[in-house]
């Protein structure tokens, strides 16, 4: 079943750009051939602009921190799963540590390798990682699977702290709040918001035969949904009938 994330903040925001580029990153890694290692480097490049926040890392420190001390006042409830608890206290303890450790700035070491960033700059241009523009990159390229995959794992190893950190908080955002099952009528939901603790993402599932997808519209008072499908062309049309979804409202 499709599942759609919709952020509220820009720290929300921050937090599912990275853990969507890390999925590809991982993801290309594994492979063998040269483009998929090309696209691996590339989009770890692209982490570097998006963490590329001092604060970043003491919001993770910060947020773990108090996800920690929340959970910890949940020890012995019975209606919480005594196991499910701690593991998760672990996996937080896990990702402090290796963060606490690391005093410069969220992947600097990367940016101190002047092949990286040689590599980094290029990129940005369309078709400016050729053979003719970068030779050294299609060196690096032909030197097969193993040496890629090795320097590759080297240079995503340093920001594995931070991806672990941003997976476990978002996994507990994801975890909360209730879901309710809801219908779109003619496409459209309209939700008015209250409460003193504003949500801080919503999460949207619909089944994967409708030929449609949400798009939201939302702000402190309120969110707005319209449902979309595409045409032959891939040109965007407002999906006429009622919608069967459920929606999350979550907060850490």
């Amino acid at each position: 079943m499709p599942s759609y994330d919709y952020p509220f903040n820009e720290r929300i925001r921050t937090l599912l750009r990275v853990e969507d580029l890390f999925a590809k990153v991982l993801f290309n890694i594994d492979s063998e051939h040269e483009h998929q290692h090309h696209c691996a480097l590339l989009t770890l490049l692209q982490i570097l602009d998006v963490v590329d926040r001092a604060e970043l890392k003491l919001d993770l420190l910060q947020e773990l921190e108090r996800q920690k001390n929340a959970l910890r006042l949940l020890i012995g409830n019975p209606a919480i799963e005594a196991d499910a608890l701690k593991n998760t206290l672990a996996d937080i303890d896990g990702a402090l540590e290796p963060l606490r450790a690391e005093s410069s700035k969220l992947g600097q070491i990367l940016r101190a390798n002047e092949w990286l960033m040689s590599v980094k700059q290029r990129a940005v241009i369309p078709g400016g990682v050729c053979e003719f523009d970068l030779p050294s990159y299609h060196y690096w390229l032909n030197l097969g699977a193993d040496r890629r995959k090795q320097n590759l794992n080297e240079w995503t190893q340093p920001l594995m702290p931070m991806y672990q950190a941003i997976v476990i908080i978002l996994r507990i955002l994801r975890g909360s709040g209730i879901t309710s099952k809801l219908v779109a009528g003619h496409g459209f939901y309209q939700k008015m918001l209250g409460g003193a603790k504003p949500a801080q993402m919503l999460k949207i599932e619909v089944d994967d035969t409708l030929p449609c997808f949400p798009e939201v519209s939302a702000n402190k008072y309120a969110i707005n949904i319209r449902f979309n499908t595409l045409d032959k062309l891939q040109k965007l049309q407002k999906h006429e009938q009622d919608v069967a979804f459920s929606l999350t409202l979550c907060n850490l």
